[in-house]
């Protein structure tokens, strides 16, 4: 094989020349390719290698079937790990650690030859992309989509930041991975995502082409509840007290009620005998992560009562920290009979159970119960409910409550608004002014974008931005009344910058707007998007929002961002564990490149496993691949100077039609693969098949040129090949040069050269595939009785089924086994088996 790096070389320079990555710009058949983006904390490793692999081989394909492809790259550069690096390294800025990363993990990515047009790339942290960031929350700012709110924020004590819930699912950091606790900020900007809450989840069955994981991790996000809100009242006050049930039909085995300790309930209820011992417990449930709440179920008594507006039975006020604030109202009607964690509670503090529902077998004890009743049952002890079936009793329950104007019916939504003030230093400037006087105010247009100060040096957050102890930052007029102000000194969560690229790809350069709505009509939606499944909900679910959002306010054309969602499978070390810099376990492909060559490289990486699956990389597999490569390479030189003539099959020697047909049956692969599922490795599998046969058919040894090889390699003899066999040949060798080009694109180009190609592989169409020349002539049957396997028979591809019932009944094993007894009944599996029913 010639030397490798002069090839890369050679086509990297013609690639250029050519300007063969460029993005078309009218495009007449659009195929827009996207990859997440990465986080620059360093160089490229094999996760991300084998990321933007897999949208590149799409890329390149399409461009071989006649598509204009949009393929390009950025950098997720604004966020905390690059801070984190600026503080542990004492004299490191933040902005001076995130471009000297992109600039060498940008380099890795030029040599491993992706398909990315950099004329359209964009960095988060520079202020032509941030001020379209901080645009975009103006937008949701001037719409009541964004608003300011004090709140208990979800905090990361190790970042020292508040997180959404999409960031602390679990009660951890999705980040640093310990664990979360509660705090109270006084000023919170939020986006009203939970507007979207319904369209969000039914849009889900538009993205038919997303896997089924991924929407069924946001249905589950978005966790739409229906059921009823009802108002019990606080005793001896008219202060009414709503809460959001699912099961209205137990709304008589009510025996306390909770209040979250985020609540502001949880300040206001307690009698002022109790006030210390509530607010103490406050203090103590808020420092506990998620998972500890809801394993220990600890609780404190407010002193005071509520009443049920069925009963009219006064029911215990509790604080408890297994109810969280983020979901219905902050306060549960405790029924312990029928909740298990309300059942866990009332046995822990002695409180009664009373049962509601019956099962159909049994009646139930509640001194005897060990766990709560949730089944399907009867209602009981309910009033005028008794006796209805639970099921129907939760509409009657509701349709009673409305009638009586205590009570309405109820949809809810898990997913919260998103919390997006960060307490950092490192992220877009939030672009809102505080006036003493007019309030917060949003920064002009004509005055973005608000310029993230380079000359900060104390980067250690003291749960405040260091922002807020720059006063030349801070200082400001307000631009409605002129008078002093204060900037917000907080950043944005970088999932916002994250949330919008997708669509400043298409006019990265504009500086009048946000993009030009005619460009993003050329090329909106994403038509795949690549990335793993550890961000269906931490980014996919933003990604989606502030698309629709666009689309509302008329500044896009679609309300979903990705026709098609992609998740790769982890790339893990050869132990097994994942890849991640704070493991130090992380392999970079720089090394490898220069020592295999690129090629051998992504054929290795497809070559692991499909696409979707976990792999444990290991550079041994680099071994197999390069010696796959020379192959390929030895058996096109061997095939260059074959007569060039159009294949008529019907007259290729039986032998050579085997090789067609196989070529065919690898074309099929290869279209199903690079369309559908990306199960590269079967497609190599299927290559390296046909290379055997060619082996078992081909003689290349003969002086007098090549001869076929009839029977077997040994004892066979050898006919001179024709010109339409030496043609069918070489043009065997160039169809699996141009299957093998969208995985190895050197190879592709080099030996398309060599055989004769004018101009790029990438611009010379894929193989046609021929579905008739695919099929097999001959198959082999199973045979079996009773549905053991007894042999097998070779029958032509189209044998009626009662040919192969016969030739079945005819096999000696077959007879053997029936031992002269008639078949009771034979089933036929066309083109696989047959079974005799003795």
């Amino acid at each position: 094989m010639p030397d490798f790096r002069e090839i890369e070389q050679k086509w990297f320079r013609r690639w250029e020349e050519w300007r063969l990555h460029r993005t078309p710009e009218r495009p007449r058949r659009k195929f827009y390719v996207l990859e997440m983006f990465a986080y620059p904390s360093g160089d490229i490793h094999m996760g991300h290698f084998r990321n933007y692999t897999i949208g590149d081989i799409a890329a390149r394909y399409r461009t071989m079937t006649g598509w204009d492809v949009l393929h390009p790259f950025g950098w997720d550069a604004f966020g905390q790990p690059a801070e984190g690096a600026a503080i542990k390294r004492g004299n490191v800025h933040p902005r001076d650690w995130t471009l000297a990363n992109i600039e060498t993990g940008k380099k890795t990515l030029q040599r491993m030859a992706l398909t990315y047009d950099w004329e359209r790339e964009i960095r988060t942290c520079e202020p032509d992309y941030y001020k379209w960031t901080q645009w975009i929350f103006l937008q949701l700012y001037k719409h009541d989509l964004a608003y300011l709110a004090p709140s208990f924020v979800n905090w990361c004590a190790t970042c020292a930041t508040s997180l959404t819930n999409e960031q602390s699912e679990g009660g951890v950091c999705w980040r640093c991975e310990k664990p979360v606790t509660k705090k109270k900020l006084d000023r919170c900007w939020f986006f009203r995502i939970s507007r979207f809450a319904e369209r969000l989840l039914e849009d889900l069955a538009k993205l038919t082409e997303w896997p089924e994981p991924v929407r069924v991790m946001q249905r589950n996000w978005i966790g739409r509840s229906q059921g009823a809100e009802i108002d019990f009242k606080v005793a001896g006050t008219d202060d009414p007290l709503r809460i959001f049930t699912t099961r209205p039909d137990t709304i008589y085995g009510v025996t306390f009620m909770a209040v979250s300790p985020e609540s502001p309930l949880a300040e206001t209820l307690p009698t002022p005998d109790r006030k210390a011992d509530v607010d103490a417990y406050v203090r103590t449930a808020l420092v506990r992560d998620e998972a500890q709440r809801q394993k220990e179920k600890d609780g404190v008594f407010t002193g005071r009562h509520a009443i049920n507006p069925f009963s009219g039975e006064r029911v215990p006020l509790w604080v408890a920290d297994y109810v969280l604030g983020g979901y219905g109202t902050g306060v549960i009607m405790g029924v312990p009979a029928h909740d298990q964690r309300d059942f866990e509670f009332a046995k822990k503090y002695g409180l009664p159970i009373d049962v509601v529902i019956s099962p159909p077998d049994r009646t139930l004890d509640p001194a005897t119960m060990t766990e709560a009743y949730v089944e399907p049952g009867r209602m009981v002890n309910s009033g005028p409910f008794d006796g209805t079936p639970n099921e129907q009793g939760i509409r009657t329950v509701t349709e009673y409550a409305g009638s009586k104007g205590f009570g309405r019916a109820k949809v809810t939504f898990k997913l919260r608004d998103w919390l997006i003030s960060r307490q950092r230093y490192w992220g877009c400037p939030i672009p809102i002014i505080h006036c003493p006087a007019c309030g917060p105010q949003p920064v002009p247009d004509n005055d973005l974008p608000v310029i993230l100060p380079a000359n900060i040096t104390h980067f250690i957050p003291k749960g405040r931005s260091p922002l807020a102890d720059s006063p030349e930052y801070m200082k400001t007029a307000c631009p409605k009344c002129g008078g002093a102000a204060e900037r917000d000194s907080d950043t944005m969560d970088t999932f916002i910058d994250s949330s919008w690229y997708q669509f400043r790809y298409v006019d990265p350069k504009n500086e009048r707007e946000i993009w030009n709505r005619e460009e993003i009509k050329k090329w909106a939606p994403v038509d795949l998007y690549v990335g793993g499944v550890e961000h269906a909900v931490l980014h996919c679910l933003y990604f989606r929002f502030i698309t629709k959002m666009l689309y509302d306010l008329g500044f896009c054309p679609v309300d979903e961002p990705a026709v098609r969602l992609f998740n790769h499978g982890m790339v893990c070390d050869e132990k097994g564990e994942i890849m991640s810099k704070s493991r130090g376990n992380v392999v970079s492909p720089a090394a490898m490149l220069d020592k295999w060559g690129v090629d051998v490289c992504r054929i290795a990486m497809c070559f692991f496993a499909p696409s979707e699956d976990q792999i444990n990389w290991s550079e041994s597999g680099l071994v197999g691949a390069e010696r796959f490569v020379r192959g390929v390479y030895d058996f096109a030189d061997r095939v260059k100077d074959y007569p060039l003539a159009a294949v008529d099959r019907a007259t290729l020697h039986p032998k050579i039609r085997a090789v067609w047909r196989k070529l065919h049956q690898v074309i099929g692969k290869a279209i199903h693969a690079y369309e559908k599922d990306f199960h590269f490795n079967t497609v190599l599998s299927q290559v390296m098949e046909l290379l055997n046969l060619i082996r078992l058919t081909w003689d290349w040894a003969s002086p007098k040129g090549p001869l076929i090889l009839v029977g077997d390699l040994h004892g066979g003899h050898r006919v001179p090949a024709p010109d339409q066999d030496k043609a069918a040949i070489r043009e065997t060798a160039l169809g699996i040069i141009k299957v093998m080009a969208p995985m190895a694109p050197f190879l592709g180009e080099e030996l398309h050269e060599r055989l004769g190609g004018a101009g790029s592989v990438f611009k010379s169409g894929f193989p046609a595939y021929d579905p008739e020349a695919a099929k097999e002539e001959e198959l082999e049957i199973v045979l079996q009785v009773n549905g053991k396997v007894r042999g097998r028979l070779t029958a032509p591809a189209d044998a009626a089924e009662e040919q192969l019932k016969s030739a079945a009944l005819a096999d000696a094993a077959i007879q053997k086994a029936l031992d002269g007894k008639p078949p009771k009944k034979v089933i036929v599996v066309k083109g696989r088996l047959v079974n005799v029913v003795a």
